[in-house]
């Protein structure tokens, strides 16, 4: 039995729907992503789960359990905010021990749980300071200490990062996933940010207009994406817009302008001939400086334009016929750099290639 089930949820704004019928499960020890742009429902969808909200039509089950229409003060579950919320007169100890308090349970117990959260955490340093005194990762593992100190069975994160700087958000991620495995609770964080998903998924949900479009390990997600929005949601992608005019030899072969391409068939749903929209991700194309036979999945033409990030680069290569295709190299790699107005020759496996439902 799945720790927590959701079933059917749905809830309305002021006759707007905000959540559409939506069917998920955690697991016991997973931690589950929810990703999607502003006003896709995914807190609206946390906020229900944590008792915030009440649906209109669906239930909530924990541990088998029917928590739909339970307080929010009733429910096993924790959740922590962007804002963090933390008592500005409390000291850092005061602000993790304020919900065990209120249970009422001994002050040794009380103690006991909150120098343990302190610790795990890694602020017992800073337990009797004030939060104005912290800087705004402390603070964050403060909310965190407060949010882990009651053993949830669940714990609810919405977009708790978001303040952070670049560092900061990564080392807490690790944190976070660390703390994941080390407690046992499971996590539904909310995000918009699909690297941050990535890192802290064991599945990611993508939402869409109050609906889940596809949920499955990352990797899944990023390598087989439904349709165009997970697709160019998750990454750069290439999108061909492609005629599939032959199938043979366990291939699909399509036409988009000079390009030739095929794929494998068990990656065609249908299997008939006609007009499929495809993708390609950056990285999946290599970039070659000297002249390659023609061939199905490969093209040449310019480079037009160059995007140094770093550690990577992307290359815009513009073909003969006015299409551009978005290549991606790893700069350690790949010395000297490309040029603009260089010519290249691009090729890319048949695997690469991610048949794709349209919006």
């Amino acid at each position: 039995m799945p720790l927590l089930s959701v079933e059917g949820l749905c809830k309305q704004f002021g006759g707007e729907t905000a959540v559409d019928h939506v069917n998920l499960t955690v697991e016991s020890g997973e931690s589950l992503v929810l990703l999607g742009p502003s006003g896709c429902g995914k807190s609206t969808l946390l906020r229900m789960i944590a008792g915030l909200e009440m649906p209109d039509a669906g239930r909530i089950l924990l541990d088998g359990d029917d928590i739909t229409q339970l307080p929010a003060h009733r429910r096993p579950v924790n959740m922590m905010f962007q804002s963090y919320a933390l008592f500005p007169h409390l000291s850092v100890a005061d602000n993790v021990a304020f919900g065990l308090r209120r249970e009422g349970l001994p002050k040794a117990e009380i103690a006991h749980r909150v120098d343990e959260a302190l610790s795990m955490l890694e602020i017992a340093a800073f337990a009797g300071r004030r939060p104005h005194q912290l800087s705004g990762g402390q603070q964050q593992r403060v909310a965190l200490a407060r949010a882990l100190v009651k053993r949830p069975r669940l714990l609810l994160l919405d977009e708790p990062l978001a303040a952070l700087d670049k560092r900061l958000r990564q080392q807490t991620q690790a944190e976070l996933r660390r703390l994941n495995r080390q407690t046992g609770i499971a996590f539904v964080f909310v995000t918009h940010d699909n690297d941050e998903a990535m890192a802290l998924a064991d599945r990611i949900a993508v939402m869409r207009a109050g609906r889940i479009c596809q949920i499955d390990h990352p990797r899944r997600i990023y390598d087989r994406p439904v349709d165009r929005f997970v697709a160019s949601l998750l990454a750069d992608i290439n999108l061909f817009r492609a005629d599939v005019d032959e199938i043979r030899d366990g291939l699909a072969w399509a036409r988009c302008g000079e390009l030739r391409l095929h794929f494998p068939r068990l990656h065609f749903p249908g299997g008939a001939p006609g007009t499929r929209l495809l993708g390609l991700r950056p990285e999946q194309i290599e970039i070659a400086r000297e002249p390659t036979p023609p061939a199905a999945n490969t093209a040449s033409g310019i480079v037009s334009d160059i995007d140094y990030i770093g550690d990577m680069t992307t290359i815009s290569v513009r073909l003969a016929d006015g299409q551009v295709i978005r290549a991606a190299q790893l700069n350690a790699l790949h010395e000297p750099l490309l040029e603009l107005d260089q010519p290249v020759w691009l090729s890319w496996d048949p695997d690469a290639l991610i048949p794709l439902a349209d919006d």
